[in-house]
């Protein structure tokens, strides 16, 4: 498509490039008046396509169904500051980074377990969420960003704002082994901030600062790197192991003395990946971040059974609470995938 159909395509509430392409599905979201979504971080979908919205405010854990309707809510007194949210078999793991655990949940929101002591983060130097001040790699856990759980139980931590490392702990919470240290080669982190297990195994870690995706596997050993993502928060994989990014991009949560790589860098955007590495799909990135389909901070991304992307931004954190955009900018967005793109998904 040329700029001129992808403008009018827009115009239309369709987002996308390629052969994956979407419909932003306006007023989707239908919540009690007493449910205040307060910067959503993040988001996750269960095999029933219930919705669980994590989030800043007075009731932390939103749970809604596919179509928006409000089913329950749960997680108050529970979260010293909201981060990251992920299910598997049922359970809900969230992630705390100013409390630096990780507080495993039934669906229903009884807690199970938690991993870290509340409070109390690990010896690297780093006392806030400024990686740069990180002077050594250490244990779990220093302002820990997200998770992902394989198939076997095993739990991947990423810590990353006061950390540079990987912790894979056993389904039990036993810790097995840690790996990274700060810098920018092979295996080094500058704040791995999102995380995602491959159908084969193989781990993905968003590395942000580095603006690169970094492969693993299962035990550690480095097997790739994809360069030039802008500032990924966020990834995740769909059933053909096509990869997804929330990209933060270069006018949002710019840290004090840093500067975008060029004039003109992308603002926050989502690009869509084959298994290889192809650019499949792409949108975000305009002028006006605040519109629908487009985006100021893109902070997770997850997607249900059809196909549809549920993306979530830190909005105030991340420069609203300096006048860079309405602080009333959106936090949640949904994409719904288009008839014609269906095939594409499932081919």
């Amino acid at each position: 498509m040329d700029d001129q159909q992808n403008q009018d395509a827009a115009d239309r509430g369709v987002v996308g490039t390629g052969p994956l392409r979407y419909r932003v599905a306006t007023e989707w979201l239908q919540l009690p008046p007493q449910i205040e979504l307060v910067e959503v971080t993040a988001v996750a979908v269960d095999v029933q396509d219930r919705v669980l919205i994590f989030n800043r405010g007075t009731h932390p854990v939103v749970v809604t169904d596919a179509d928006g309707q409000y089913l329950s809510d749960w997680g108050q007194g529970q979260f010293a500051r909201p981060h990251g949210i992920t299910i598997h078999n049922d359970l809900v793991y969230t992630v705390d980074d100013l409390d630096h655990t990780v507080k495993i949940f039934t669906a229903d929101g009884q807690l199970l377990r938690k991993l870290g002591v509340s409070g109390q983060f690990s010896q690297t130097g780093a006392t806030t969420v400024d990686f740069r001040t990180i002077q050594q790699a250490a244990g779990p856990f220093n302002f820990p960003t997200n998770l992902a759980v394989a198939d076997n139980g095993d739990i991947y931590v990423a810590d990353g704002y006061g950390n540079a490392r990987i912790h894979r702990f056993a389904a039990d919470g036993t810790l097995l082994q840690s790996w990274g240290e700060p810098g920018d080669g092979p295996g080094q982190f500058q704040i791995p901030h999102g995380i995602a297990v491959r159908e084969d195994g193989a781990l993905c870690v968003a590395d942000r600062e580095n603006s690169r995706l970094q492969f693993f596997s299962p035990d550690g050993e480095f097997l790739q790197e994809w360069t030039g993502i802008a500032r990924p928060c966020q990834i995740a994989f769909d059933g053909q192991n096509r990869l997804y990014v929330a990209e933060l991009g270069y006018r949002a949560g710019m840290w004090s003395g840093t500067t975008p790589p060029e004039p003109g860098a992308t603002g926050g955007r989502v690009s869509i990946f084959a298994a290889d590495g192809q650019l499949l799909s792409q949108f975000g990135g305009g002028a006006d971040p605040c519109a629908p389909g487009d985006f100021f901070a893109p902070h997770d991304i997850r997607l249900d059974s059809q196909g549809a992307i549920y993306l979530s931004e830190v909005v105030m954190s991340a420069g609203g609470n300096r006048g860079l955009v309405d602080p009333s900018c959106h936090t949640l967005q949904k994409f719904e995938l288009l008839k014609e793109s269906a095939h594409e998904v499932s081919a």
